[in-house]
């Protein structure tokens, strides 16, 4: 298509249109070529999205379509293809449906051999691994789980990746969970993008042991962006194999020996071996 598309070319179908993650000017001319010519845009919080399109005079009916109405909206959404409508997903910031509403509908829109278009933009994912200088092969895990058993189930999960590790959490979480993150991942060095593309945009960057404070208005999700596994680096987290073997061989080893046995099989750190067997000693 040319760059202003005319409306009788575009086809009938779901365009799923990133829009900016902080900067109203980080959109595309085809995005807003495609949101003017739609007939509905569908949008999470249609205050927000009001924003965007009254910055561009775009004029297009929205239609509210959030996490706890997708489901109870989609057949009406779906009726509105068979009027041969063109309807736009946009989320309140980046590229919709990661992390965001909107698989529900793409499914049911594949299942009924409904046109499926990817208009592509902004996406906090690659903004921030592209300024991370880590690795590029990366692992998007979203949204941080809410209890803390939860997110030390993920963040072992995490341990045994190799390479970056990119999540989602609020930065009132991000505060209190910063001593979680420091005790399983304190030899990597970590990316912690707050108010990406916006006035107030900073970056954080640093080797996780010796961010000795981190604090900042708690407000606004982040984006953080962990270095991949060093095969040299030393694992912090004696897991439970580990705890039992070592269990096992202090009832007839030494703690120097156990140390060196158990630093060479599993290549963790000597001070968590030593400091468990410590723990073990003074619990008889």
């Amino acid at each position: 298509m040319t760059l202003k598309e005319d409306k009788n070319k575009i086809k009938s179908g779901l365009y799923i249109v990133s829009t900016p993650i902080g900067n109203l000017r980080d959109i595309t001319l085809r995005a807003l070529d495609i949101l003017k010519k739609s007939d509905v845009i569908l949008c999470e919080d249609t205050r927000v999205s009001k924003k965007l399109l009254s910055y561009y005079e775009i004029k297009t009916r929205l239609i509210s379509n959030y996490k706890f109405n997708e489901k109870k909206n989609l057949e009406k959404v779906i009726n509105v293809f068979n009027e041969h409508k063109i309807v736009s997903l946009i989320s309140d910031a980046g590229t919709p449906s990661i992390s965001d509403p909107g698989k529900l509908l793409i499914n049911r829109c594949i299942e009924k051999d409904i046109l499926v278009v990817p208009i592509p933009g902004a996406s906090a994912i690659s903004t921030s691994i592209s300024i991370s200088g880590f690795s590029d092969k990366f692992y998007f895990h979203g949204f941080l789980a809410d209890k803390v058993n939860s997110v030390r189930k993920e963040f072992q999960m995490f341990l045994n990746l190799k390479c970056s590790i990119i999540f989602f959490i609020s930065a009132k979480k991000l505060i209190k969970q910063f001593d979680l993150l420091k005790e399983y991942f304190s030899e990597r060095e970590i990316l912690i993008c707050r108010e990406m593309t916006k006035i107030h945009e900073h970056f954080y960057r640093g080797k996780i042991s010796e961010i000795e404070h981190f604090q900042f208005n708690p407000k606004g999700e982040v984006t953080i962006v962990i270095s991949e596994k060093n095969v040299y680096d030393k694992r912090e987290i004696l897991d439970e194999s580990d705890k039992r073997k070592i269990k096992k061989l202090i009832l007839n080893t030494t703690v120097k020996d156990i140390v060196r046995i158990i630093s060479q099989q599993k290549n963790i750190s000597k001070s968590k071996i030593y400091n468990y067997c410590l723990q073990i000693k003074n619990e008889k």
